[in-house]
């Protein structure tokens, strides 16, 4: 049936700012309403362009590809419009490639507007074929003009078209209720005729159904940061822009046939075909020889050069030598045959670079690591035949797919590598790969709350009670989350809060680029995918998924923080080898047995230890005890939800300390041949290349056939599965092994497979594991000075890490004004020294400073001094205030709360002195060092106390996360320590007996809904040396919620809780009080010293102030004079009692002097 309609103009998500669908959405519409072709118009990008040819094909639909872009015209300047544009043909496609390209590289604030970008008229011109351009309707490139009547404009566009558009230029027409579009059409049916351009109807799709135009509107208010109701572009788009049927189209422009007509002509012209199922490679420069000839030469050096270092014994060499050479002949034939040569010198060549230029490589990721070729040509850095991994697992023939090296560069550096290969293939030629960022569970829900104008607090609870998990949709959340399905059942606003924000969950928000993905094309990108640049470097328009489609090829360049610190700490600790005359060390020559190393791991203190420092590695690491490398490489392959729900875990623990026997792998199916595959693995299939490897033996397969078996296991294909089943028992009836035994086998096999893990990046990344091991047992203070300075930005993991070095008796030297740098540092002394650089609010460039001024005159004896030398513009009040909080200036003796009341008197001075030195009045500075000297001699001798211990560890605290120089709770140790132990028959709060009693400081406070609809609530409490996390149920919240904040000092009953002991320590509170409210119930009187350094005329009067607004307590108060060696005691009438209070108690002792005010039981 011949169509009376095709739809030319709908448009996706990906247009980001407008559009609501998925292109795969709209063919599913299109599919179900019959039509035999689509087109798609997306704002100013190709990025769903794929996708949507990818969907078309699978449903039978011709697609039609455009773009709708912005186009500015010489004839009118400082004016642009809108129009869209759709290819013919390849030529047309690639055109638009190159203009989308073009527009976008040189895209700037002045050629941007609602961030679609804006093409020139010459361009236009110049790419021309292949191209069909509709007029945009009212809102195109005339439409105002011709509304207005201003017809001399409207000619100007419409002598273009037809000069360097004839016949492929159409007056495009919509009919959706918007302003003006009638008197358009009018208009432009005269012109039409007068001008023989023909006209066509479009309904400028933006959604499919009619009731999305609320949805898109308010996806619109998104976008904008605006509330729908002060929506910018309400009256641009109407509720008409929907899908619509072909008789819902013929019905609205039945009274011009002949621009129905036209869209099903242009649809008819559209034949892009984009080319598939070849794939692209880059061409390395190899010189006069070809590629195989190049990789051969290169791998054959190799790998002599890797036995010269390894094997220094040549009769052992000669021996193994040969079997290494006919492993690398066997994959340098599987390299050539898949046509891969190539690949192989691109990534040799950039990592080699990479290591040339100092910058840390990873030692293998993926299957990769399995090829000696790899190994030979130092890309990995991981022997392949000493832990049996396979190069059949990284690129098989009888599996044709890409090569996929994902190589680890150091995270601060990995930029550089990316440049370079930019540089060395072309800067056309390479570019980083696009991401997509969607409206996910927790995010949409925020975004659709503010466009809908609900307050801020109402719109939060409701995200907080959608669960942290990655990829966990809203559907998810209400079908779990109790308190969330009640709140939607019963809440109007909630649930239509929720409903429109599921309209709106997995739409486009926003680009970003791939993580690593970086690709690299024979020829200039544009011949493949568009383009468009971030910090002038490209990223392609078409996601990993599409670049793969279209034939290109992808390298994942990937930062690893990990490197950079193994970087740093190999840097410190061949500075501290260098002091003591050794030889400097390499990482990859250290050996894999060190004895202090696997003493360490065993105990499970592997804080810091890449890969194996969470709490539940760690209580593997305890269980098992590894004491092998290969006990590490299997450890990252069991710490996974596979084998750890499974029970294999278990297994594995007992057979390796025979508690339980061993079977390979099987106690009833067992064979002999299979020892030596599973013997690093106490009989236990954990790998894949395992499972390889038993069909290799057992049935005779080659490996690339194994391999086809293997990753069928893994991907339960049902079918595949069967077939192989039958082939793997025939073969192994031809080596004497029965049915039976080869189908149970084979039953385990399939079992196990969907456990396995690819020992190749296990190994690989049990390499780092074990380095970085190394280097904390070996040289500790040296790894984990490079480690917080890693962690710079991230105070969480700076305070684990000081923990972890106080536990191994690393001293860590507070912030110090006259030592710190930047970073943290290791001392001669091999002492840790505290990072400016980790302190809240304090930037590089004020350090910066800081460390010149002090390179120049050594130290800074003062604090005004410090204040005068560095320059105004990096030291201001926030600065000075962060670095004397911090304990920077504690080295010049000066209590920090002193400082912080001089901090604008020598502002005022390092002012004054450094206007002297600007206008050189060299005179008048020689007394400013003298008042610079008196001041700070004022400070020192200043010993008036105005923070108490724990006031000035709290703002310490502030400012570096944690508490550092000290412990807030020293100066309560005391009474706290009666509190908790003062016996059960005092507590009468408690009745409970094996009750734990503790006391501490509230770190953090959460909350939390249980799915009975039951609230919880979490304490942190730390005291120094132990942390522990409280737990308040749902009847103790109302009494406590409202009582304790961060940084209170609180003492709590409860009942201990059994827990990893890795973690801390938890109990489920029975009560709780502050130390106010103990010293209220435990302490008998309160005893006030006046001596002769603190009396004074009106000292009762200022005590009396002191206590008036805690006056009406049960605690009675008791002078006592020491006055010329003489003392009288005096108890103060009941009507003074008071309650006491932490503000009450610093107050006295402001007053009177720390030592001149306490308290009895």
């Amino acid at each position: 049936m011949i169509p009376k309609f095709i739809h030319l103009n709908t448009r996706s998500d990906y247009s980001i700012t407008s559009g609501l669908n998925k292109p795969q959405e709209l063919i599913q519409r299109a599919y179900t309403l019959n039509m035999p072709a689509l087109g798609m118009i997306d704002y100013g990008n190709f990025y769903g362009v794929i996708k949507f040819y990818q969907a078309a094909l699978k449903y039978g639909i011709k697609p039609i590809i455009g773009v709708k872009l912005r186009i500015k015209f010489n004839f009118i300047p400082n004016t642009d419009s809108i129009i869209n544009i759709l290819a013919i043909n390849k030529i047309g496609y690639k055109n638009l490639i190159i203009l989308i390209s073009k527009a976008q590289s040189q895209k700037n604030s002045s050629n941007t507007i609602d961030n679609n970008i804006i093409i020139h008229q010459d361009w236009l011109v110049k790419y021309k074929s292949g191209l069909i351009i509709l007029s945009g309707g009212y809102y195109g490139d005339f439409g105002r003009y011709i509304v207005n009547k201003d017809y001399d404009h409207a000619n100007l566009f419409i002598d273009f078209y037809n000069t360097y558009f004839s016949d492929f230029y159409y007056f495009e027409i919509h009919r959706t209720n918007r302003i003006y579009e009638e008197q358009y059409i009018k208009c432009v049916i005269q012109l039409s005729i007068l001008k023989n351009i023909p006209i066509v109807a479009t309904n400028d799709v933006c959604f499919i159904h009619e009731h999305g135009f609320d949805t898109h509107n308010i996806k619109l208010a998104i976008d904008q940061g605006v509330t729908v109701n002060c929506n910018k572009n309400n009256g641009y788009y109407s509720p008409q822009q929907f899908l619509k049927t072909e008789h819902e189209m013929c019905m609205l422009f039945h009274d011009l046939p002949e621009a129905l007509q036209n869209s099903v002509e242009i649809a008819k012209r559209c034949n892009v075909v984009i080319s598939t199922g070849k794939y692209f490679l880059p061409v390395f420069p190899t010189g006069k020889i070809n590629v195989q000839d190049c990789l051969f030469k290169k791998s054959v050096q190799g790998l002599k050069d890797r036995f010269r270092n390894l094997y220094l014994n040549q009769k052992n060499r000669m021996i193994i030598f040969e079997k290494y050479k006919k492993r690398l002949f066997t994959e340098l034939d599987i390299i050539n045959k898949m046509n891969f040569p190539g690949y192989f010198l691109i990534v040799m060549e950039f990592v080699q670079w990479a290591k040339d230029n100092n910058i840390p490589v990873g030692p293998g990721r993926g299957s990769g690591a399995g090829s000696l070729v790899a190994y030979v040509l130092k890309i990995t850095e991981l022997d392949p035949l000493k832990f049996g991994l396979i190069f059949e697992r990284f690129l098989n023939p009888e599996r044709k797919s890409m090569p996929d090296f994902d190589i680890d560069f150091c995270m601060d550096k990995r930029d550089l590598v990316i440049d370079h290969v930019a540089k060395f293939y072309g800067l056309d030629k390479v570019a980083q790969i696009i991401t997509f960022g969607t409206m996910s569970a927790r995010a949409v829900i925020r975004d659709v709350g503010r466009a809908l104008g609900y307050p801020y607090g109402f719109v939060n609870n409701i995200s907080q009670l959608i669960p942290l998990d990655t990829g966990i949709t809203l559907k998810q959340a209400l079908s779990n989350e109790f308190h969330l399905i009640e709140l939607y059942q019963k809440n109007i606003e909630v649930k239509r809060l929720i409903d429109i924000a599921q309209k709106l969950e997995g739409v486009i928000r926003n680009t970003g680029k791939h993580a690593g993905g970086i690709v690299i094309a024979p020829k200039k990108l544009t011949d493949f995918t568009p383009l468009q640049c971030d910090n002038n470097f490209f990223i392609t328009q078409l996601d990993k998924n599409d670049i793969d489609y279209v034939g290109l090829l992808k390298f994942d360049f990937l930062g690893l923080r990990t490197l950079t610190i193994m970087y740093d700490a190999l840097k410190l600790i061949n500075q501290f080898l260098k002091r003591t005359d050794k030889s400097n060390i390499c990482i990859n020559n250290i050996p894999l047995n060190d004895h202090r190393s696997f003493q360490l791991l065993q105990t499970g203190n592997t804080i810091a230890v890449f890969q194996l420092e969470s709490y539940g590695m760690r209580d593997l690491i305890i269980k098992l005890r590894p004491d092998c490398f290969e006990d590490i490489i299997s450890l990252i392959a069991l710490f996974r939800p596979g084998p750890l729900q499974s029970g294999m875990v278990d297994n594995f623990i007992n057979r390796k300390h025979g508690k339980e026997p061993i079977f390979y792998p099987d106690a009833k199916w067992q064979h002999i041949s299979l020892k030596p595959i599973l013997e690093s693995t106490y009989g236990i299939i954990l790998y894949q290349e395992q499972v390889m490897q038993i069909a290799q033996v057992l049935s005779g397969y080659k490996l690339s056939k194994a391999e086809v078996l293997q990753r069928a296991m893994s991907k339960k294909k049902v079918q595949e599965m069967s077939d192989q089943r039958m082939d793997f028992q025939e073969n192994a009836k031809k080596n004497g092994i029965s049915y039976e035994f080869s189908n149970k086998i084979f039953d385990l096999l399939e079992k196990f497979s969907g456990y396995g893990f690819n020992k190749s990046h296990s190994a690989a990344y049990a390499l780092i594991s074990y380095q970085t091991l190394w280097m904390k047992s070996n040289y500790p203070a040296e790894f984990m000075t490079a480690v917080m300075s890693a962690d710079l930005d991230n105070v969480n993991k700076i305070h684990i890490s000081i923990k972890e070095c106080i536990r191994m008796n690393i001293k860590i030297i507070p912030p110090n004004i006259n030592l710190s740098e930047y970073c943290f540092k290791v001392n001669s002394d091999r002492n840790i020294v505290y990072g400016l650089g980790a302190i809240k609010g304090v930037g590089k460039s004020v350090v910066e400073e800081i460390m010149r001024v002090r390179q120049r005159i050594k130290k800074f004896n003062n604090f005004f001094e410090f204040c005068t030398n560095i320059q105004s513009k990096f030291i201001n009040k926030r600065v000075l205030e962060k670095l004397i909080l911090s304990g920077c200036f504690d080295c010049l003796n000066i209590r920090r709360d002193r400082l912080m009341q001089s901090i604008e008197q020598a502002i005022i001075f390092s002012n004054q002195y450094n206007n002297l030195k600007c206008i050189n009045q060299l005179t008048l500075l020689q007394p400013m060092y003298q008042e610079n000297k008196i001041l700070n001699d004022q400070l020192i001798k200043n010993k008036k106390i105005f923070w108490s211990e724990k006031m000035e560890l709290d703002f310490e605290k502030d400012v570096l996360g944690f508490y550092l120089t000290g412990n807030p709770l020293r100066e309560y140790a005391i009474e706290l320590n009666y509190y908790i132990n003062v016996s059960n028959t005092k507590n009468i709060f408690i009745t409970k007996k094996n009750i734990k009693k503790i006391f501490g400081v509230v770190s953090a406070i959460r909350f939390k809904i249980t799915k009975k609809n039951k609230r919880i609530m979490f304490l942190e409490i730390t005291n120094q040396l132990h942390d522990t996390e409280v737990i308040f149920f749902d009847h103790l919240i109302s009494l406590y919620k409202n009582k304790v904040k961060k940084n209170d000092i609180v003492i709590i009953f409860g009942k201990h809780v059994l827990s990893n002991p890795l973690k801390s320590n938890k109990i489920i509170a029975d009560f709780m009080m502050s130390i106010d409210e103990a010293r209220n119930f435990y302490i008998q009187k309160l005893i006030l010293i006046i001596n002769n350094d603190t009396f004074y005329t009106d000292i009762l009067h200022d005590i009396k102030k002191c206590i008036l607004s805690d006056v009406g307590g049960k605690i009675p108060i008791y002078l006592r004079y020491n006055m010329y060696n003489n003392q009288s005691n005096f108890k103060l009438h009941a009507r003074w009692n008071v309650s006491l209070s932490e503000k009450l108690l610093y107050n006295l002792k402001i007053l009177l002097g720390k030592n001149n005010v306490y308290f009895t039981f």
